[in-house]
């Protein structure tokens, strides 16, 4: 798994994403992954990542960040 997040790291590196925004993206993708690992449940994914359901909706719904709209090659 390390090798897999080093070549996508090195992809978005070369297609000049910011940390912060790189940042941005993994915790989404992350909350986005529990949240379906529960089914939508949201207080289920809340208590298993530490954080209050009302953080996790909170940073839900936050607009997509840009790189979503980035093409990365696979």
């Amino acid at each position: 798994m390390r090798e897999k997040l080093r070549i996508l790291v090195a992809e978005m590196v070369r297609g000049g994403v910011t940390l912060e925004l790189a940042r941005r993206e993994f915790e989404r993708v992350y909350l986005e992954e529990v949240l379906a690992a529960h089914a939508g449940n949201h207080s289920a994914a809340a208590r298993e990542l530490g954080i209050h359901r009302n953080t996790l909706a909170k940073k839900l719904e936050a607009p997509p960040s840009r790189l979503r709209r980035v093409s990365l090659a696979s």
